[in-house]
């Protein structure tokens, strides 16, 4: 699922690309992508609106239209969004020369919508779980950002806390934007086991943990995101931080530190990654 860093890294492309455009047209082959209204609803209510602004919150995208339009996307699992300029042949989206035509994952448009400079912002997904749709208010019911808030705002999260330090992280309405991979990163670099109950780290443990998750997404914002699986640019390409990464996905190979085989275990459902030297409980 894009996590933070992916979702930054394609709102900060887009804002390059599209501010000042308008949707002409949509067109969708999974009106179950669309929430709250029926597809003709909701594409009157954002054609011919002129985008205004693109930003982040969590793992969302909000696009600010004229006439106090929000689109929300929400990529899910598997979805990313794509700018281009397609073709539309024999019932199908053919994606020009480059990395749309040779990457596979380029190729699940189930939404697309006209730019007025005719190119297309179109989402791709190939499980076909993410959603759009138009809010209200840009009000969102998830946690602080992880990279605005301070360290005593952050330490203050967990005063009264009980359970896993990973699953917590990875609760958005506790924090937003952290997802299982960057949790595993996070939990890695700062030393501290994935099971840990918050009530037994110390003061020093959560400032490990604050850096460390400051350091993690910086950097993977820097590297442009992690394409261990579906996550793709805007431009089709791959970002480059499942190249640096320490342990998510990493199991029965040596731990950078010191050695030892990094394990995988199950942790609320999720395959959870870690060194069991480096990162041993209390």
């Amino acid at each position: 699922m894009p996590e933070l860093p992916e979702v930054e890294t394609i709102v900060n492309d887009l804002k390059k690309e599209i501010i000042g455009r308008s949707f002409i047209d949509l067109w969708t082959d999974a009106e179950n992508i669309i929430k709250g209204n029926s597809v003709n609803d909701f594409t009157k209510k954002i054609i011919n609106k002129r985008i205004i602004d693109i930003k982040r919150r969590g793992k969302n995208i909000l696009i600010y239209l004229d006439q106090s339009i929000i689109l929300l996307v929400h990529q899910k699992i598997s979805g990313h969004l794509l700018l281009a300029k397609w073709s539309f042949e024999n019932d199908k989206w053919i994606a020009p020369v480059g990395p749309l035509s040779d990457d596979s994952m380029n190729g699940y448009l189930h939404v697309v919508m006209g730019l007025d400079d005719g190119r297309q912002l179109a989402l791709s997904d190939v499980r076909k779980f993410a959603k759009m749709e138009i809010l209200k208010d840009d009000k969102l019911d998830i946690g602080p950002e992880p990279l605005e808030i301070d360290y005593e705002s952050f330490r203050d999260l967990f005063r009264k806390k009980r359970g896993k330090i990973k699953q917590l992280l990875m609760k958005q309405e506790f924090i937003a934007g952290i997802g299982n991979i960057y949790a595993s990163e996070i939990l890695f670099i700062s030393k501290i086991h994935p099971e840990e109950d918050v009530s037994k780290l110390e003061e020093q443990d959560f400032k490990n943990i604050f850096q460390g998750m400051q350091f993690i997404l910086k950097e993977s914002i820097r590297s442009r995101g992690d394409s261990f699986s579906d996550f793709r640019t805007i431009h089709g390409e791959k970002g480059g931080f499942q190249n640096i990464m320490k342990v998510y996905q990493k199991n029965g190979k040596p731990c950078l530190n010191c050695g030892m085989k990094i394990e995988r275990m199950n942790l609320g459902g999720r395959g959870t990654f870690y060194c069991p030297n480096c990162q041993k409980k209390k």
